[in-house]
């Protein structure tokens, strides 16, 4: 690595603060630093993300484990050619918390935690959905690179695994696609509304999922959004003008939409297991203290949001995360606290080594409003 990249990359391990997202931390330091070109950044963090993704197996080796000589360790160091050594534990091998590896491992069981847990320390794909409001897959596909490949589940995915500079480019501008994982845009196609259907968006974020499944509205009835983090939701109000949607306001949590809602999205906030690969520090940020929070803030968004909610209305619960403990059991606590049923299975998604993140999604509505029979809730795809 040239001297120069060397330099900023351990300044930037010497810096990482686990108590704040490494993305965010990244862009600010090279905001601070716009001497590093593209190349140079592109560079930088992907050995800066290697480096958080592989920390555990690196220091097992270390005994003094400062930046400089995980810097020097990950670059000499080949994962893949020590991920059948039995002598190095299993949760080591892998670069996890101890505490998650358990947790997988008896979900999954042993091979299949070791795969999923190898598959969160590679490079995520670069994913993007077409905008069908304004444009076709196959023409955005002509636009980009030819490395663009049309998702396997997706209708509307397009994704390529190497580096491509897409912001700049005239169809981005244009509002022809944006950035989304396809499990995501999965997870998003759980919401079916009509046109006309009041549609709320509980933990909107930057309007990511609004984005994808607004366009079976035409344009009609009204979607809400609503979340904490007012910063999100002027990025969310860009992003909805670029891409054409004029049937949204921001969301006022007041009594006259109590029990109105068609639809509700509960994308809630999680642990964060099954998108590893793009926010490697959130597993250093695991512990049991910190799910156990993450359970309870799930639980109170979720009885908060259903409260909008109009018999006959659905509502999604969804999260990121691969613990059956932020999904199966959680949905299984909704339906005996609220007399919920499922209105289908569930939507299982695991990461894929080249592919989609993983989520989960489950559909639910009122007992006493017409649904299916019992559908059981599975345990692991």
């Amino acid at each position: 690595m040239k001297q120069f990249r060397q330099h900023h990359l351990l300044q930037i391990v010497k810096g990482i603060d686990f108590k704040i997202p490494l993305d965010f931390f990244l862009h600010q330091y090279f905001k601070k630093h716009r001497a590093i070109g593209s190349k140079d950044r592109k560079k930088i963090a992907d050995s800066v993300y290697g480096i958080v993704r592989w920390q555990a197996l690196l220091d097992y080796f270390l005994e003094n484990k400062t930046p400089e000589n995980r810097v020097d360790l990950y670059f000499k160091l080949l994962p893949k050619q020590i991920f059948t050594d039995s002598s190095i534990p299993s949760h080591v091998r892998v670069s996890v918390p101890k505490s998650l590896y358990t947790r997988l491992a008896h979900q999954y069981g042993q091979g299949k935690a070791m795969n999923l847990c190898a598959i969160s320390n590679t490079r995520a794909p670069t994913t993007l959905r077409c905008n069908p409001i304004k444009t076709t897959r196959e023409e955005v596909l002509k636009k980009l690179a030819p490395s663009f490949v049309k998702t396997q589940r997706s209708p509307f995915g397009l994704q390529t695994t190497e580096h491509v500079s897409l912001f700049s480019t005239e169809a981005f501008r244009k509002g022809f696609f944006e950035l989304q994982d396809e499990g995501s845009q999965l997870l998003a196609s759980l919401i079916q509304p009509n046109p006309s259907d009041l549609v709320l968006d509980y933990c909107a974020g930057s309007g990511g999922k609004t984005l994808a499944f607004a366009y079976q509205m035409k344009g009609k009835g009204q979607i809400f959004l609503y979340d904490n983090r007012k910063k999100a939701l002027l990025e969310a109000k860009k992003r909805m003008a670029r891409a054409g949607i004029q049937n949204y306001q921001f969301f006022n949590a007041s009594k006259k939409w109590k029990k109105k809602m068609d639809w509700i999205l509960v994308d809630a906030p999680c642990t964060g297991t099954g998108t590893l690969r793009r926010n490697p520090d959130m597993k250093w940020r695991f512990n049991e203290s910190f799910l156990q929070k993450m359970l309870s803030e799930q639980r109170i968004i979720f009885e908060r949001a259903l409260s909008y909610l109009k018999l006959g209305g659905r509502i999604v619960y969804a999260t990121c995360s691969l613990l059956q403990e932020e999904n199966q059991e959680q949905i299984e606590h909704f339906i005996k606290t609220y007399n919920l049923k499922l209105v289908s299975p569930p939507l299982i998604l695991l990461p894929q080594e080249g592919g989609m993140d993983g989520f989960f999604g489950v559909t639910l509505m009122h007992s006493s409003a017409r649904s299916s029979d019992h559908i059981d809730l599975g345990g692991v795809a």
